[in-house]
């Protein structure tokens, strides 16, 4: 795997602890903001056919 799909990875990754973490303060903002990033994140991997470490759908 090249280096940019390992990046889109890692940012989906870090996507999810954010959205993870944002739920868990119950703060409604953090939780937008962080599912918008995810969201994008998604978008892009499912874009170049990437899978998550796990075999699902980036």
């Amino acid at each position: 795997m090249g280096g940019f799909a390992e990046m889109v990875l890692e940012r989906v990754r870090q996507a999810r602890i954010a959205v993870a973490e944002a739920r868990a303060d119950e703060d409604a903002y953090a939780v937008a903001v962080a599912e918008d990033e995810l969201d994008d994140a998604l978008r892009i991997a499912r874009g170049l056919g990437l899978e998550d470490e796990g075999g699902e759908p980036a």
